[in-house]
């Protein structure tokens, strides 16, 4: 088995990935009746055994509905008229999701505005309301 390299650290076996093909719709003409051009890849995320579970958890997030309840992701290929083009496209496309995947979110740090931010904040809502004040019903006295 070949092992795909995904970071220094990450790579995954190449007989965890199931691919299929099938007949891809659009343009094409005959062509596209007789040939199985589009490519459909499957890939067990949950039993993979190369990935970290900080790695799956966040894949899981990041393939949205391209993954099944029992966590196999499926990505599907059918861009070019040539079967091989379409295995490579589907394979750069799942290396590129893994190598997102192994990227930790900075954590987010709440800050509080700033006390001129607050005041001008302030200082604009009463120039408003005396705007909106001024609009009323013009009397004579």
């Amino acid at each position: 088995m070949v092992a795909i390299p995904i970071t220094r650290s990450i790579s995954i076996d190449d007989g965890e990935l199931q691919e299929s093909t099938t007949r891809s719709g659009g343009p094409g003409g005959q062509h596209v009746n007789t040939t199985d051009s589009a490519v459909i890849l499957r890939f067990d995320v949950g039993n993979s055994p190369g990935l970290p579970l900080a790695v799956k958890n966040r894949i899981a997030v990041l393939a949205g509905s391209r993954l099944t309840r029992e966590g196999v992701l499926v990505l599907r290929s059918e861009g070019s008229r040539s079967q091989h083009e379409n295995r490579q496209d589907v394979r750069e496309r799942l290396i590129a999701l893994i190598k997102e995947a192994t990227i930790v979110p900075k954590k987010r740090r709440p800050t509080k505005p700033t006390k001129a931010s607050q005041t001008r904040r302030v200082d604009g809502k009463v120039k408003r309301s005396g705007i909106k004040a001024g609009r009323g019903r013009v009397t004579t006295d």
